[in-house]
């Protein structure tokens, strides 16, 4: 699926169209109305900017040369009153010049006349998604800051959705939950997201990453130290266990826990009491248990790596946090995200991504996950040049990857049938089969795009075409 997901599909987007022609005028809001968008017009840019003091528009598209006010200025004085709108400009007189200094001054685009209704279709529609991005960004931002937001997962895709409803459902039970998932698909986050809809939401949320620590030293955080436990031992500590008492205690990595640590995290669990080390008094405790790996943990209990009991014990509740590379739809919302936060941090003029590079981020199957995408975009905001990441600012060994095959796995070249039959079935796969999108895309309408698909035989349940990413 591409960027911009079936859900911003539906999506509305309000653009002001500004020309002094007014056949180009009617034409452009014409297409754009029948896109499915909400439009409105004006004759040049004094017009212009008296509607933007009376109501809010997504993109505004303003022709270059017109008398009074030119595009440029009107992009100037819109960007001040709208500086989350995104203006594109269309001339028919091409320098440039003209089109550098667009770009200085905060344009999105830059449209050369004549050009196709697709064309202006696509790029107002990316456009649009790009502000739809940033808004919500900037609302969960804010939420967060006054302190109105639990902990999120980001993303509109099935996956994230199920797993988040997954969450709310189990959240108000004290069962022990097993989290399971690829190193950076976020396991902590939802360990937060579920203690934050508990009963326990009140109380801590700590986490101990049960592969960093040597034995002795995971016990002492674990269960903390009675005074003159050990050489140094200077007072009593209190433990993981009774600092989140009555909270939540998430287990990371809990594959990695020694086999004798194991057997003393059990029995905590089992009598819901843990010992000091160094003590010999029992402590009760309140705490409910979320552990999380990487691991199979069924293979390791089968390789005696693990305890069956506490395997039991842990895999009350059992949730998979899915690889990103399996909800791509969440891939710009992220993005997005971790862009203007990396742009805040490093006090650099970015805010946005060209559509080739974002098609790439969407394309890439991201082993590392979302922690690998979030640093991914914060090496492309340190390199970028401009207020916008390029295709060019992303890694080389990414850049690589984007390819469309052209050669059959023995070598041999395609033929042109298999190559557009399997060039439709990408396309199709990339707007979440949604033929309508599919057939702006390929640049034919509707009918053609059902010709074809009854020319190749391409059918709706057929799976991917292979060599495709």
């Amino acid at each position: 699926m591409t960027h911009a997901d079936a859900s911003s599909e539906t999506e509305q987007a309000r653009i002001l169209v500004v020309d002094d022609d007014e056949v180009s005028r009617k034409s452009l809001c014409r297409v754009l109305t029948k896109q499915g968008h909400r439009t409105a017009a004006a004759r040049d840019g004094f017009q212009a900017l008296a509607l933007l003091d009376r109501e809010g528009f997504d993109v505004l598209l303003t022709d270059l040369i017109m008398e009074g006010m030119s595009g440029l200025e009107l992009l100037a004085g819109a960007k001040r009153k709208a500086p989350e709108m995104e203006v594109i400009v269309m001339t028919g007189f091409a320098s440039i010049s003209s089109a550098i200094e667009a770009i200085q001054l905060g344009a999105y685009h830059y449209l050369e006349k004549p050009f196709r209704p697709g064309q202006v279709e696509q790029l107002v529609m990316r456009a649009a998604e790009t502000v739809r991005l940033r808004r919500r960004v900037s609302e969960l931002e804010k939420r967060a800051h006054e302190g109105l937001e639990r902990p999120q997962i980001l993303g509109d895709s099935p996956k994230t959705r199920n797993l988040v409803h997954l969450i709310r459902q189990i959240a108000p039970t004290d069962s022990t939950v097993l989290l399971t998932g690829e190193s950076g698909t976020g396991k902590e986050l939802a360990a937060a997201l579920i203690h934050s809809y508990s009963r326990r939401s009140r109380g801590r949320f700590l986490a101990v990453n049960c592969g960093a620590f040597a034995e002795d030293l995971l016990a002492n955080e674990l269960f903390g130290h009675e005074k003159d436990a050990f050489t140094g031992a200077t007072r009593t500590r209190l433990g993981l266990f009774e600092s989140a008492d009555g909270g939540t205690l998430l287990l990371d990595e809990v594959g990695d826990m020694p086999p004798s640590m194991q057997v003393k995290l059990l029995r905590a669990i089992e009598e819901r009491e843990i010992m000091r080390v160094g003590g010999n008094t029992p402590r009760p405790i309140d705490v409910r248990i979320i552990a999380a790996t990487n691991k199979d943990l069924k293979k390791a209990v089968a390789a005696g790596l693990f305890r069956q009991d506490l395997f039991y014990r842990l895999n009350v509740i059992s949730i998979v946090i899915p690889p990103l590379r399996e909800r791509r739809e969440d891939i710009p919302l992220l993005a997005q995200f971790f862009l203007v936060r990396a742009a805040r941090r490093a006090r650099r003029d970015v805010d946005r991504f060209s559509e080739r590079a974002l098609q790439a981020l969407v394309e890439y199957s991201f082993p590392g996950n979302v922690r690998e995408l979030e640093n991914l975009v914060e090496r492309a905001v340190a390199v970028a040049s401009g207020v916008e990441i390029g295709y060019n600012d992303l890694p080389s060994d990414l850049r690589e990857m984007d390819v469309f095959p052209f050669e059959q796995p023995d070598s041999s070249v395609r033929t042109l049938r298999e190559v557009e039959r399997d060039y439709i079935q990408w396309v199709l796969k990339r707007t979440g089969r949604n033929k309508t999108k599919a057939a702006r895309l390929l640049g034919i309408d509707r009918s053609s795009l059902w010709r074809h698909l009854k020319n190749y035989e391409i059918d709706e349940s057929e799976d991917d075409p292979p060599g495709l990413p």
